[in-house]
């Protein structure tokens, strides 16, 4: 039996404008640290942007004015502050640490997608990041009643014999009935147990031509919804009703 699973990962609900203030967040400490010891002054506008930041989070209705108006300023502040921080590191000839330069690309990134996706007006882009201390979180959406998204890494799991196997695992939205999973979750079973599976069964979404292809292929009886339309059934009640109304009339 297979299915998959979000396993969710450890981090605040995230949003534009939160995530936009994490970056600012890193980027005025970075800025203060290397301005300090080079004994420079830069004007970051700290107070202003955490003022104007404090006032949008305190509101528990958020209109969309409020929210848009909210991330214009915060992605201000975030343009203002990674062209400061790269300016500081060329006048000071600092050399920069990997561990800064990996950062400061990451800020970057995150604010050309959040720019992005502010100036076309959407709110989805492709490998959108969601967390800036961890980037590689990934939004997985499943449609679960009262949770359609998850933030977390996505397994794909075999129950054999009551015990539960991990077959795949990733951060990205991968479809867990494509026939590349089902192949390697056949192979797994046949490398753990010496030999292919007699039975292989999922909800709807593993009942693809393709996978049925598979199964035909591999010798597997797959326990799947018939495709095509459904026979029509009759209860024996229903038949007895229809030819006592016939007898009636």
């Amino acid at each position: 039996m297979v299915d998959a699973t979000v396993f969710p990962e450890k981090i605040k609900y995230p949003n534009d404008v939160s995530l936009l203030n994490d970056v600012r967040q890193w980027l005025v400490k970075e800025i203060k640290k290397i301005s300090k010891s080079a004994g420079l002054k830069i004007r970051t506008y700290r107070r202003k942007a955490r003022k104007i930041y404090l006032q949008f989070a305190k509101n528990k209705r958020k209109s969309k004015k409020a929210i848009k108006k909210a991330k214009k300023q915060m992605l201000q502040f975030v343009r203002r502050n990674i062209a400061q921080l790269k300016d500081l590191i060329e006048t000071t000839n600092k050399q920069m640490e990997t561990k800064i330069g990996d950062k400061l690309k990451l800020a970057e990134e995150i604010f050309r997608q959040q720019d992005e996706m502010y100036r076309s007006n959407k709110n989805r882009i492709k490998e959108r990041i969601v967390s800036f201390y961890r980037d590689y979180v990934r939004p997985i959406k499943r449609g679960k009643s009262g949770k359609p998204v998850e933030f977390g890494p996505k397994g794909a799991l075999s129950l054999i014999g009551g015990f539960l196997f991990l077959d795949s695992f990733g951060h990205d939205n991968f479809s867990e009935a494509s026939e590349d999973i089902v192949r390697e979750q056949i192979k797994n079973y046949e490398e753990k147990f010496k030999k292919k599976p007699l039975f292989f069964t999922g909800d709807k979404l593993y009942g693809t031509l393709k996978n049925r292809e598979i199964m035909k292929e591999e010798k597997i009886r797959g326990s799947f919804v018939a495709l095509g339309k459904k026979a029509k059934k009759e209860t024996r009640d229903k038949r007895w009703f229809k030819k006592d109304r016939k007898s009636v009339v």
